[in-house]
Parts: C-alpha cells; structure tokens; sequence
C-alpha cells in the first residue's frame, strides 16, 4: 500500500538532487567560459632581486644588418607559432626590430602591438611602420607593470632582451596571461645574468614566469650568436576553473550521442532539454528511467 507514495518521493528527492548539483557546476561552468579581466596583485607576486635600468641609448644598436641571420627571426617566429592574420604582442619593442618583422609575416590580417614605455620609442616605431608602409602596427605606451594590451586578444608575445629590465615580472605577467587566447604562446629571448647586468638567469625567469601562470613548453639555445643564452616558450596553464569548463565541454558530445541513442528518428533530431546552453538531452533519459518506477 505505500511502496508507491514512497517510490514517487524517491523520485521527487533524486530529480531535485539532480537539478541542484547540475545547475550549480553548469553556472560555474559557464563563467569560466568568460575570462576574468580584473588582474589583482598578490603579495606572492612581488620579486625582491636586482634588475636592470631600461635602456634608453641610441635605437641603432639594434638594428645590426646580420642580426636576422645571428637570431634566427623566422625560426622563432615559426616556433611562436606566427603566421598570417596573428595578432602578436612585442613587449620592450625598442626600435620596432622584431615588430616590423613580425608585421611583415602576419599581412593585413593580422596586427602587432609594440608595446613600450618609453613614449619616444614608440613615436620612432610609429615613424618607421609608416615609411615602411605597415599600418597593421599598433603602438601602446604600456606601464612598467602592465602592458595595457587588450583581453583575449594575443596569439603570440615576445619579450627580446627586455625580461632582465621589468621591475615586478609576475605582475606583468599576469595582466599579459589575461590578453592570451587560450593555446597562445609567450617567447623569452635573454641572456643569464644577476638581474642588474642586463640578464638574468633562466632558472629565475622561469621560476618567475610559471608563478605567473604559465608552463614552460620549450627550451632552445639558437639565439647564442646573437648574444642572448636561451629562447624560452611557455603556454598558460589553465585554472580549476578553465580545467572544469573544457572537460565539460569535451564530454558533451558524448553526453549528446549516449541520449539519442536507441530513439526513433523523431526523438533523435530533437535537442533534448537546453538548459543555460548546455546539452540536457542527457537529463531527460534520468527523468524516463525516474519515470520507469527506480
């Protein structure tokens, strides 16, 4: 006589389970699929080591006409994976050396930020993309701590020679890991050093930049004949958050064909239950077995 009552509160109880939990980890989910833009400074991120004065010298000692072959320029922009309609970040750009080249390979569909700040640098670049007819080159007096790039934006970045002289690099770096595209690389070209000699060690930088939110993917020494030890890739590693948001994105295809499986062709076109843009189609077999008496 009471097993029925007693079966439908079951179900009533397992449904309201169900909706609770689900709702709460798809409404999470969803919000990592929207970056946070607001970077705040930990006390974590402050570095207590000596670092270098920016340069502020004559731009023509950048412009070696053998540095092209010295540096390998096309190679790392290969590994940076830069190529037509990339949008690529130069951070320290100095006299635009890597920037125009770097303008050059992306075409008029992509674009390149040359961020500096020192504003006289940035009025010399602006004066060479034009003469050298690149008006895909934006320039962005940047801050010694943050450089001002747009959200989501960046598929490749790269600091030559300019990570010794950034007073707070952690900082920095995560305001840049905020501009990043998801897969997007970040490129370190220096020399070992104590920090206040216009280098500093690999070790530290990537100590300092995994810290920041990134992890290393390659380590190359092919930049040696032109002064610099090593050429650093990282890619950004992903928060709890971005973890949880990717693997649920990943299993909704198979959510998706395990719910349409065995129905008739009717049912099998219909998207099932869509809840806060999420596939529910899987709900709905829960809510027939529900239905089924379990």
């Amino acid at each position: 006589m009471s097993r029925r009552p007693f079966s439908h509160m079951r179900r009533v109880v397992l449904l309201f389970g169900i909706l609770t939990i689900s709702s709460a980890v798809f409404t999470k989910a969803l919000g990592a699929s929207i970056p946070l833009q607001t970077v705040q400074a930990q006390s974590t991120d402050i570095i207590h080591r000596p670092t270098s004065r920016p340069y502020t010298g004559d731009l023509s000692v950048f412009e070696d006409p053998k540095r092209d072959k010295k540096l390998q320029v096309n190679r790392v922009m290969d590994l940076l994976q830069i190529h037509a309609g990339s949008t690529v970040a130069d951070i320290g750009a100095g006299s635009g050396w890597f920037t125009v080249r770097a303008a050059r390979r992306v075409g008029s569909s992509g674009r390149i930020y040359a961020v500096d700040i020192n504003s006289s640098y940035l009025h010399y670049i602006r004066d060479r993309a034009q003469k050298e007819k690149l008006p895909n080159i934006r320039t962005i007096l940047g801050k010694s701590d943050d450089p001002l790039l747009p959200p989501n934006s960046i598929d490749a970045v790269l600091l030559m020679k300019t990570y010794h002289e950034v007073a707070q690099p952690i900082e920095l770096l995560r305001h840049v890991r905020a501009a990043m595209h998801p897969g997007a690389r970040l490129g370190i070209i220096d020399r070992n050093g104590r920090g206040d000699d216009h280098g500093v060690n690999r070790e530290v930088v990537i100590d300092e930049v995994k810290r920041a939110g990134f992890v290393l993917a390659a380590d190359y020494d092919f930049v040696k004949p032109d002064g610099a030890d090593y050429f650093l890739i990282f890619g950004r590693s992903l928060t709890a958050t971005e973890t949880a948001h990717h693997v649920l994105e990943s299993q909704q295809p198979l959510l998706r064909t395990k719910s349409t499986a065995g129905r008739s062709d009717h049912e099998a076109k219909s998207p099932g239950i869509v809840w806060q843009g999420t596939d529910w189609s899987w709900f709905d077999a829960i809510t027939r077995l529900c239905a089924a008496g379990i």
